[in-house]
C-alpha cells in the first residue's frame, strides 16, 4: 500500500448501456437499438479507472460476487493496474448489474437489482486497518451503497483523518429515503464534495447554487463544487464563488453522459495529486469530462492524461483559454 496516492471505497458493477431508447420501445415486441455493451460501472471503479489512467496509483475498495460478472469486474481491474487487494468477493451475494437506458440526448435512467452487491456492501465488506498511506480517500458517492449509512461513512472518515488523508466524496440520490440530516456528521469530515445540482437541490431544499453550496459548508464541508451539467461546475468555499465552464460540444455530437460525474471526479482528484489550484482542478475536471461523455459507457472514452491534455489545447485554441468566471 506504501505506492498508493488514492483509495477509492464504493461500487464495483456491470453495466448494460442501450443507445438510443424512448419510449417508444416498449410500443413494439422487438426493438433494434444502436449499441448496447457490456461495460464496467459503478462509481467506485469507474474513478479508480480514471485516475489511474491519468497516471495515478489507486487502490479499490468494493465488493462482488463469485460469478462472470464478479470476474469480469476482477479482470477488468487488473488489466487497467488497479491495485485490488481490497476489492473482495463474497460467495452468498450476486454482482449487480445495472441496465442504462441512454437517451438521445444523453440523459440516463438505471435500472437497477436491490439484491445485488451494490445493496448489500457494508462497513463489514471494508478493511479499516487497509486505510493508510494514501494521500486522498475518494467515497465515490454518498447513498449509492445503502448499507455505507452515516455509521459506516464516520468510521471510514475517521480512519482516513487519522491517516492525515484527504477526504473527496461523490453522491446520488438516496435510495431509502435519507435526508440531510442522517449524513450531517460524514459530512463534516469531507474536504472536496461534488454533487450535482439536482441531487444537492434535493438534499438541502435549496434551488439557489450558493444557498446550497451554503448549506454544506454550514455543516463542515471545506470545498463544494456543484457539477451544473452543459455549464460545468459551480465552486464554493469560505474565500471564492466562481464557476469553472463546461468544454461545449458542436451540434450533432453524440453524447453518453454515464460516468461523466465519475470522470469530472477522478479528473479533480487527479490535479489535486499534482497540486493545482481547486479552479485549475474543476477546470481539468471537467475536461476529463469532456472527454469521457464522447464514447459509450463510463471508463470508455478516457484513455491517458495526453489524451484530455491534447483536447484541452485543441479546443482552447479554437475557444481561448478555459478559465473560472
Amino acid at each position: 500500500m506504501s505506492s498508493v496516492e488514492v483509495i477509492c471505497i464504493g461500487a464495483a458493477i456491470v453495466d448494460l448501456p442501450l443507445y438510443p431508447v424512448g419510449e417508444h420501445i416498449f410500443k413494439n415486441v422487438s426493438y433494434p437499438v444502436d449499441n448496447i455493451s457490456m461495460t464496467i460501472g459503478g462509481d467506485a471503479i469507474n474513478e479508480a479507472t480514471i485516475i489511474t489512467r491519468l497516471g495515478h496509483k489507486v487502490s479499490l475498495f468494493a465488493m462482488v460476487g463469485n460469478d462472470v460478472a464478479g470476474k469480469f469486474i476482477k479482470d477488468f481491474a487488473q488489466q487497467n493496474n488497479i491495485i485490488t487487494d481490497n476489492l473482495i468477493t463474497r460467495e452468498d451475494i450476486t454482482t449487480s448489474i445495472n441496465v442504462g437506458l441512454v437517451q438521445e440526448d444523453g440523459e440516463r435512467t438505471f435500472v437497477t437489482n436491490r439484491n445485488g452487491s451494490l445493496w448489500k456492501m457494508s462497513l463489514q465488506d471494508i478493511e479499516l486497518a487497509n486505510i493508510k498511506q494514501a494521500k486522498i480517500l475518494s467515497l465515490a458517492s454518498i447513498f449509492n451503497n445503502p448499507k455505507l449509512d452515516n455509521h459506516a461513512l464516520v468510521s471510514i472518515f475517521k480512519k482516513a483523518k487519522s491517516e492525515h488523508m484527504i477526504i473527496c466524496a461523490d453522491m446520488v440520490k438516496s435510495r431509502l429515503g435519507e435526508g440531510l440530516t442522517d449524513i450531517a456528521e460524514a459530512l463534516s469530515y469531507i474536504d472536496y464534495f461534488f454533487p450535482n445540482y439536482d441531487e444537492a437541490s434535493e438534499l438541502t431544499g435549496k434551488t439557489e447554487l450558493s444557498e446550497i453550496a451554503d448549506t454544506f459548508i454550514a455543516l463542515g464541508v471545506k470545498n463544494v463544487l456543484i457539477k451544473i451539467g452543459k455549464n460545468g461546475c459551480y465552486i464554493k468555499n469560505q474565500h471564492l464563488s466562481k464557476i469553472a465552464p463546461a468544454f461545449k460540444k458542436p451540434k450533432g455530437v453524440k453524447i453518453d453522459t454515464i460516468g461523466a460525474g465519475d470522470n469530472f471526479a477522478s479528473g479533480f482528484i487527479s490535479a489535486l495529486l499534482r497540486g493545482q489550484s481547486i479552479e485549475e482542478c474543476a477546470v481539468f475536471g471537467n475536461a476529463v469530462a469532456s472527454v469521457s461523455i464522447e464514447s459509450l459507457g463510463a471508463t470508455t472514452g478516457v484513455k491517458s492524461r495526453k489524451q484530455v491534455e491534447e483536447m484541452i489545447a485543441i479546443y482552447e485554441k479554437s475557444n481561448g483559454r478555459v478559465s473560472c468566471e
